[in-house]
């Protein structure tokens, strides 16, 4: 029992691995949450421990790699049973389980986290975000241009869909755009860009990975996931925490799913991202002391819950239902890689200079940097876990979503002016 595969004792999963084989042999495989549960974190976790294993890969974010390409490529090539990715999916698609957890480390982070540091970080991102939008803009086309690409094909279904905060958030709107200048298929356009948005998030999982292990080296650079050092400025915390208790950790969960329904909500009437709202007022609720502090630490608990148990179990998920074999295998030609890989890397390490210019640890800004080059909230949940810094989801959040809607935005506008 002292054995485990990630969270699961070796016993517990040899007894959880032989019944799913059971039933996977009878063809009973249900949507049963406890059966999808059981099966995503066995899978999930097998495939992280196998990615921790495997030399070199697991220097740049191998865990988190596997977890997401290995079931992609497994569904592609038809060698999953078709009842074990028909479950999955349709839990995937009734659940929708990938928004509850964001809600609850969006939230636990938020609310877990000082006051003054909270503002301070959200207002400092912007600089490192802004400096590396634009610096890997012009990094990125002149490599495409080097490498025998045109600046207009470079800019605009390289980098910018890179840029563009995702698939649902990012590729669709930004490829609707592109349809009504160009007078295009918008379906065509989205197949073009795709590739390059699913290999500059895997670009920004090696660099976040990379980031992860300089800290271990260089522990001066980061927050270990504290955006910004606002200890001396805060006042001191209580020498005792309050005593949590099952019924606050239970009350602060509620509280995420609140928080989620009213960024519902705001998304019905304003168009704003259900997650920015939900973000925004979960920061409204702490800088008005509307939370308690027993609640603040159950919100801490349920976010290092959802982050230690469901994270490897959630990308596993997300490799059999959302991530294209093929979209990955379409990028890899010479020139995209590198291009692509000069756009994450000069947005990451230009997050790392900046950042430490304007006060904020250098590793975790260029982290939240690499997060901007990312797959929408699936990208955050695996760039983060490959960095080991889950409680940056919030300044994440803001970083793809904010940062995604207004490279969208100037991109359709540039793109109506030169077409």
């Amino acid at each position: 029992m002292n054995l485990h595969i990630g969270i699961i004792p070796l016993p517990v999963y040899s007894v959880i691995l032989i019944c799913l084989g059971i039933f996977l042999a009878l063809g009973k495989i249900s949507g049963d949450i406890s059966i999808m549960f059981a099966l995503l974190t066995v899978f999930g976790f097998t495939c992280a421990e196998l990615g921790a294993r495997i030399p070199g890969l697991r220097q740049m974010g191998g865990p988190v790699i596997v977890t997401i390409f290995l079931p992609a490529c497994l569904v592609h090539y038809k060698l999953l049973p078709n009842e074990l990715v028909g479950s999955i999916n349709d839990f995937w698609q009734s659940t929708k389980i990938l928004y509850l957890f964001i809600a609850c480390v969006i939230v636990g982070s938020i609310l877990s986290v000082d006051r003054r540091t909270l503002i301070t970080g959200i207002v400092k991102i912007f600089i490192p975000l802004a400096a590396g939008s634009v610096l890997a803009t012009i990094a990125g086309t002149l490599t495409g241009l080097a490498f025998g690409l045109s600046a207009h094909h470079t800019f605009f279904y390289l980098i910018i869909p890179i840029m563009a905060g995702g698939i649902g958030e990012g590729a669709i709107p930004l490829t609707l755009g592109y349809a009504d200048i160009l007078d295009l298929p918008q379906n065509q356009l989205f197949a073009q860009i795709v590739p390059a948005i699913v290999l500059g998030n895997l670009m920004a999982i090696i660099c976040a990975s990379l980031l992860n292990r300089l800290g271990k080296r260089r522990p001066h650079y980061t927050g270990q996931g504290h955006l910004y050092a606002a200890d001396e400025d805060s006042p001191a915390r209580p020498a005792k925490a309050p005593t949590v208790t099952v019924e606050h950790i239970a009350t602060a969960g509620m509280i995420a799913i609140s928080f989620y329904i009213l960024g519902i909500l705001v998304h019905k009437l304003t168009g704003l991202p259900a997650p920015v709202g939900m973000l925004f007022l979960a920061v409204l609720a702490k800088l008005t002391y509307a939370i308690s502090p027993k609640l603040e630490d159950g919100a801490r608990t349920v976010c290092n819950f959802f982050s230690t148990a469901v994270t490897y179990p959630l990308l596993f998920a997300i490799g059999i239902t959302t991530t294209s074999w093929n979209d990955l295998m379409a990028a890899f030609t010479l020139a995209n890689v590198v291009t692509i890989a000069v756009t994450v890397f000069t947005l990451t390490t230009v997050g790392f200079f900046v950042g430490k210019w304007v006060g904020l640890y250098p590793i975790e800004s260029a982290i939240i940097n690499a997060c901007h080059s990312g797959m929408g909230g699936i990208g955050d949940v695996a760039i983060l876990t490959s960095a080991r810094r889950l409680e940056l989801m919030p300044f994440a959040q803001i970083a793809t979503r904010l940062g995604g809607a207004l490279t969208i935005t100037g991109a359709i506008v540039l793109l109506g002016l030169t077409a």
